[in-house]
């Protein structure tokens, strides 16, 4: 019988990791709180009709474990959750279900049947005031100034508890992770459309002065199939290659052989409160740990704009 896995949420991540296991030939099931006609990112990867999507809401415990003792999946992927800060200071209750109270009903659930299953949880980088990696992760939280953060530091301490408790559980700590299925809400996404398109004279952006670890979605979700195969422990996944945000949209510009300055304004208002100006991972963790299935990204900088901008 084929293998199983169980994603949650049918965002882009999960969609790209579907991808990988159909063609390691897994059985992939998908979890989502309603069931929809189109599924677009897997439309997009064309994958859609060999997906087995599932109506499942992750707060209830009973449906939740006759669909895990059901399905006995090899493990379970925990891709969802309010990924906002600006809609989580809207909706609190909500982003706190979604990214920690969801995961914890899982990890009760593996923990109290004794299940043999592996849970990966997804959780952001922009919760760690320091982040440092010696034989393990050292780290200090930031003070839980919004929703979104608060939710994502019980999540990470949960899967902590339960993995002392003897689940076999991950946390997978994700930066910027780029992809064309990204909403256009998203700036690399809208300075792609804006050169595209000019249906403006200018672009209105934050902060371009900050530096970040942009990563290429594919690339990321290949080693995180590989990280199936390691033990259970908290995991940064990253291109290792920092850049300035002004950087990244002076790539797309040069595409076209333009000044990006003539065509951007810096807007106050885009300001993101308490944004840190350099958020950074430790260099090289996941590539050491998966040097041994030849995993290291290699998609970044200028690679990594032009394989956004001329995709479609």
């Amino acid at each position: 019988m084929k293998k199983k896995i169980l994603i949650l949420g049918s965002g882009v991540l999960g969609a790209y990791l579907s991808q990988i296991f159909l063609k390691k030939s897994y059985e992939v099931y998908v979890g989502t709180r309603y069931l929809r006609k189109i599924y677009k990112n897997y439309r997009y990867l064309k994958i859609e009709n060999k997906i087995k999507f599932i109506k499942l809401n992750f707060l209830d415990k009973d449906k939740v474990e006759n669909v895990i003792k059901a399905l006995k999946p090899e493990a379970i992927y925990y891709f969802t959750g309010q990924s906002s800060i600006y809609k989580s200071l809207k909706n609190p209750k909500s982003t706190l279900d979604s990214n920690y109270n969801g995961a914890k009903v899982f990890l009760n659930i593996i923990y109290k049947n004794k299940l043999n299953i592996k849970f990966f949880k997804a959780n952001s980088g922009y919760i760690f005031k320091t982040l440092e990696f010696e034989k393990t992760l050292k780290y200090k939280f930031l003070e839980p100034h919004n929703p979104y953060v608060d939710a994502q530091i019980r999540a990470f301490k949960a899967v902590k508890r339960f993995r002392m408790l003897g689940v076999r559980c991950y946390s997978l700590i994700f930066f910027n992770i780029e992809s064309p299925l990204k909403g256009k809400s998203f700036l690399l996404n809208k300075v792609k459309n804006f050169i595209k398109r000019k249906k403006s004279k200018f672009l209105k952006v934050g902060d371009i002065e900050v530096v970040r670890d942009f990563s290429w979605a594919p690339e990321i979700m290949k080693g995180v199939f590989h990280s199936l195969n390691l033990k259970p422990q908290d995991i940064i996944f990253a291109s290792g290659k920092n850049f300035y945000l002004r950087e990244m949209i002076k790539f797309f510009f040069d595409l076209k052989k333009l000044n990006f300055r003539e065509f951007i304004k810096i807007d106050k208002s885009l300001f993101r409160k308490n944004e840190k100006k350099k958020v950074i991972p430790p260099k090289f963790q996941s590539h050491k740990l998966l040097k041994k299935f030849k995993w290291q990204p290699k998609i970044h900088g200028k690679k990594l704009v032009k394989k956004l901008y001329y995709s479609k």
